[in-house]
């Protein structure tokens, strides 16, 4: 009768236990490596056996990647920056009790404000005067006066709150230029028609790190106002912060305004922070436009005094 399968997996092992016999006693097999070794002589036996004279290999398997269930796989730069200074602050790189809300990195954060004169034909050319930049919580980091590139025409010290005696201390603009950009760069700033600001120092700061109070509906709606509409950073701070700003005739304080804005962000920063999450990749930057427009739009800005705007809110 033919042998079954199991006296042929005999003959076999007795196979193999003689040739593990044979590699000890020739001092190739060590007895406290037996269990070790004996295995891998196995494998390589019984592979003989088949023909075959490879060893097994098994891959290890590859770990598995941890994602954090508070971020999102489409989470912006920002998001993710803020969702690991949270970890950090929670010690030992736990996750447990981190909200689900964006929380605020103070030090990432400032608000600019700028006072412009006129230079140029019939002094109608902007040019800044004076920058003020404040950081989250309010305190001033930046406030100089600036001497203009051209010879300045119209001082608008109504407005500016600029006069001749400030040109005495003012620095050139090169050099303002580039101590300003130094504390802008890799900021979120707010500020309020903040495009304005950004003309007049000639830079253009990414679109995605930008927030202007200006353009925020939540706060517009916030304050019981038009959503759509360009509401001035008067009325914002009187209907939501219950304050009065830019009043009498010696012109708006920059570092007052730099201020504001911020308190205004800071009001809906969770709510507006959430929204621009949902509609991330950011917007594509704003063209250049034309000089002459933007300036003209300075001399009809609607956050001026409403003591002299007929149509202010």
């Amino acid at each position: 009768p033919p042998e079954g399968p199991s006296k042929k997996k005999s003959r076999k092992h007795l196979r193999f236990m003689e040739r593990r016999a044979l590699l000890e006693q020739k001092g190739l097999l060590s007895p406290h490596r037996q269990a070790s070794v004996v295995g891998l002589e196995a494998r390589s036996m019984l592979t003989e056996e088949c023909g075959t004279t490879a060893l097994c290999c098994r891959k290890a398997p590859k770990p598995k990647q941890v994602v954090s269930p508070s971020l999102s796989p489409s989470a912006s730069p920002d998001s993710i920056a803020r969702h690991h200074s949270v970890l950090l602050s929670q010690g030992n790189g736990s996750s447990k009790g981190v909200p689900t809300s964006p929380i605020p990195r103070p030090g990432k954060y400032v608000a600019i404000d700028c006072e412009m004169v006129g230079t140029g034909p019939q002094g109608r050319q902007s040019e800044l005067a004076r920058c003020s930049v404040v950081n989250y919580d309010g305190d001033v980091i930046y406030d100089k006066y600036v001497q203009p590139e051209l010879p300045i025409v119209d001082y608008r010290t109504r407005w500016s709150g600029i006069t001749k005696r400030h040109m005495k201390s003012a620095i050139p603009f090169k050099a303002a230029q580039t101590e300003i950009l130094k504390i802008l760069k890799d900021k979120i700033v707010v500020g309020h028609a903040i495009h304005n600001d950004f003309q007049a120092l000639k830079y253009f700061h990414p679109k995605d790190r930008t927030r202007d109070t200006s353009r925020i509906p939540v706060l517009n709606q916030r304050a019981g106002l038009p959503i759509g509409a360009s509401i001035s950073l008067k009325s914002l701070a009187r209907h939501l912060l219950h304050k009065k700003i830019q009043v009498g005739c010696k012109g708006h304080s920059s570092v007052e305004d730099a201020q504001t804005a911020m308190e205004l962000y800071r009001l809906v920063e969770v709510q507006w922070e959430a929204e621009l999450a949902r509609t991330l990749p950011p917007r594509p930057p704003s063209p250049i436009t034309d000089p002459t427009t933007e300036n003209n739009q300075y001399m009809d800005d609607r956050y001026w005094p409403t003591d002299l705007m007929a149509s202010s809110l």
